[in-house]
């Protein structure tokens, strides 16, 4: 691997596969891909691509006239002739269904919304673009999502998570304990800097050893949507961090490629995103068996602990890396009613302990 950045060696990844997928689709999706370059990330643009995949490959095979056809000979007239309740019975197709590979493919109520988000946007683009003359897409109501409770570790679940990471008080074999032992600050470091910054997974991986500036206990990230951030962290964080550090300059075997990288697998390489989420089940699951808990809920429970600290939905939207405060919002709507209903005594009209 050249001298490249992980983001920017993962864009080429994901742009190799998004070719790949565009090379099996209508060339029309391909100009739609072009144009929203400007507009989404590569990654994006390829998860689009997938579900776009699962439409043309539903509207080639429920067309007796494409048995001997390919899926890219789907034409605009094709997407033209189709009525709103037509793409309701490709909406009804998603809940169940076998992929290319006969597996059966159940969708989440998010899954539903995020895949007809793909077809809107295509034929959006189409239709603006003159591309094509209906838009029955638009006719269709998009998939309701049902409210979820949001999943995060209590203080005491925190503190009792960091505490067995650090002590190795949990059942496990010899062979374990000694493994246990050897990974103790690297594992301590990487949750407690998940909970202490609320980064999302995919930022934290891409943390080089020379992002970090422990002098002003930050860290520069790339950001989703591609831009550069400074994210602050306290100093639980720095104080685990520095044992960590100690040992990562010491290693000299690191795999070629990944000599940059703060945080190392087992193998010496990059750690990667699955292995994260691994990590996490598994100290997460020593102390709550009820919940189950991601990164992602790291971030939320660190989102969760910011505001309650400060009261500033703006704040932790900014911290959180959110474009948009109303995504923070959505999500902490339970703990801002908790505040405003907390205020309904906070003002006093009248003091009725002098009144006479």
């Amino acid at each position: 691997m050249e001298n490249r950045s992980y983001h920017e060696q993962k864009d080429i990844e994901y742009t190799k596969a998004l070719r790949e997928y565009l090379a099996e689709l209508p060339g029309f999706v391909t100009t739609y891909m072009r144009g929203m370059k400007q507009r989404m990330q590569t990654r994006s643009r390829l998860a689009y691509a997938v579900d776009l995949k699962v439409f043309f490959t539903w509207l080639h095979d429920s067309n007796p006239l494409y048995r001997d056809k390919q899926i890219r000979d789907i034409s605009l007239s094709d997407l033209e002739s189709l009525e709103p309740f037509d793409i309701e019975e490709y909406l009804d197709h998603l809940r169940l269904y076998n992929d290319e590979s006969g597996r059966e493919i159940t969708n989440t109520e998010t899954a539903l919304k995020r895949k007809m988000s793909a077809l809107r946007s295509l034929y959006g683009y189409l239709f603006k673009n003159n591309m094509i003359n209906v838009n029955p897409v638009i006719k269709v109501d998009m998939p309701k999502l049902h409210k979820k409770a949001i999943i995060r570790l209590d203080g005491d679940e925190v503190s009792e998570m960091l505490d067995l990471i650090e002590t190795g008080n949990y059942n496990c074999s010899d062979h374990m304990q000694k493994y246990r032992e050897k990974l103790k600050n690297r594992d301590l470091a990487i949750i407690t800097f998940l909970l202490g910054t609320g980064l999302r997974v995919t930022e934290f991986v891409g943390i080089n050893v020379k992002d970090l500036d422990l002098k002003n206990r930050r860290v520069k990230v790339i950001r989703k949507g591609g831009y550069e951030a400074f994210v602050y962290f306290g100093e639980e964080v720095a104080d685990t961090l520095l044992p960590y550090l100690e040992e990562r300059e010491s290693m000299s075997d690191v795999c070629a490629g990944h000599e940059d990288a703060l945080f190392l697998s087992n193998q010496k390489k990059r750690i990667c995103v699955k292995s994260v989420e691994n990590l996490v089940k598994k100290y997460a699951g020593l102390v709550t068996s009820m919940k189950h808990i991601t990164p992602h809920k790291l971030r939320s429970t660190y989102g969760t602990a910011l505001y309650k600290e400060t009261g500033d939905i703006y704040l932790v939207a900014d911290v959180l890396g959110h474009k948009d405060v109303n995504t923070t919002r959505k999500h902490y709507a339970e703990l801002e009613d908790d505040r405003r209903r907390s205020a309904r005594d906070a003002v006093k009209l009248r003091n009725r302990d002098n009144k006479q």
